[in-house]
């Protein structure tokens, strides 16, 4: 089998859509989103597509390795998202040719049923408790948040109030057992992030996520000592080697490797391994399309010290297409009391309505995220 065609598709709302075609007729999804920078990333992939074409798909290991090493400049979003999706799409070829689901050439399944959370609010979060009593009611065990708007480096107590007021009103319309993960979304510097960590203890959250960014890592030894719940970071990192300090740190208690970012199924199944071996869990980071969690999903199924993963049906950036829109099997991603079934079918499992793609991808999308200022007019994290 060789490779003879790459195709990208930018569709709407903010995603890259990625096709590769054999000779043998079986023909492999990806992902290679990269929120902002659709255009770059759809650059990047035609890049390497002199890399592919004539190759055998079925060597999915020796084809990453030459993506990665065979640039002098390596790693970081756009190159990595690249190579992520084009990574999804020989694994969706070798489970089609096989006639099987992708977990099981990485050992087979380790679960009977994946975890699944649902986000709430937006960018701006409000009425976050009827969100969430929405999301309980719809069978979901676990919410995320925004935290915050735009924070400077030291802020007014009256901008953390508002933060407790909101988690509070979650935790009041779901009750004690239902997961509640804040997302500080690297928004938060550190001097802020170690008083707001201490004042949502009481919440008894599931997680915190990015208290800063994922450049500050350094920082996330002060924050820690400042609360007792469990700190995620790693949306923003794209290797094991990027992985590797932070695990040598002992700090992180949960990471959240994006597989449209971080290399694909084959390096993040390396990151989850390595993260074992350091005791931390592994909550993907999915606030993309539907190639994007099915590629996920067959992560999660084989691996077992992932214990949730994040979806985005309804998430606010979905506003002209979600992600069930593109799938004609949409069935795959049904929840049940907060969980989904493993998938079998072959390769990811998803079966892509291509005649709407091509037609989404003639309007294509320029979606960019806000700039947000400080009331000082300096530039804020978004």
């Amino acid at each position: 089998m060789k490779i003879t065609g790459v195709h990208t598709f930018v569709v709407p709302p903010r995603w890259v859509f990625l096709k590769i075609e054999t000779d043998e007729g079986i023909s492999g999804w990806g992902e290679p989103s990269l929120e902002g920078h659709a255009l770059t990333v759809a650059a990047c992939v035609r890049e390497m597509k002199d890399y592919l074409i004539g190759k055998n798909p079925n060597r999915i290991e020796d084809i990453w390795q030459t993506l990665y090493r065979s640039g002098f400049y390596r790693g970081g979003p756009v190159i990595m998202s690249a190579i992520s999706g084009i990574d999804q799409a020989l694994w969706d070829i070798k489970g089609k040719a096989c006639g099987l689901p992708v977990y099981e050439f990485l050992g087979g399944e380790t679960r009977q049923k994946l975890r699944v959370y649902s986000w709430i609010g937006g960018d701006r979060p409000s009425d976050v408790g009827m969100a969430a009593k929405e999301k309980l009611g719809l069978g979901f065990t676990a919410i995320k948040m925004n935290a915050s708007e735009e924070m400077h480096y030291i802020d007014s107590f009256e901008k953390v109030d508002a933060i407790l007021q909101r988690v509070a009103a979650v935790r009041d319309a779901v009750g004690k057992g239902f997961g509640i993960a804040v997302d500080f979304h690297g928004r938060i510097h550190k001097s802020m992030a170690k008083l707001i960590a201490k004042e949502l203890e009481p919440f008894h959250l599931m997680f915190i996520e990015e208290p800063v960014l994922s450049e500050n890592n350094e920082a996330l030894k002060q924050i820690a000592t400042h609360t007792s719940t469990p700190i995620a970071t790693g949306e923003r990192m794209y290797t094991r080697w990027d992985f590797k300090n932070l695990f040598e740190d002992g700090i992180v208690d949960i990471i959240q490797p994006d597989l449209s970012h971080a290399g694909g199924i084959s390096e993040v199944k390396r990151i989850a391994a390595m993260a074992e071996a350091y005791d931390v869990t592994v909550a993907p980071h999915c606030p993309l399309g539907p190639i994007a969690l099915a590629a996920c999903v067959q992560l999660d199924v084989c691996t077992p010290n992932v214990f949730i993963q994040e979806q985005s049906l309804g998430i606010h950036y979905n506003k002209t297409n979600d992600l069930l829109d593109y799938i004609t099997n949409p069935s795959v991603f049904d929840y049940k009391d907060g969980f989904i079934r493993n998938p079998t079918g072959p390769g990811l499992g998803i079966e892509m309505n291509e005649e709407y793609v091509v037609e989404r991808a003639k309007q294509g999308h320029n979606w960019k995220n806000p700039i947000w200022r400080n009331a000082d007019g300096t530039i804020a994290e978004w």
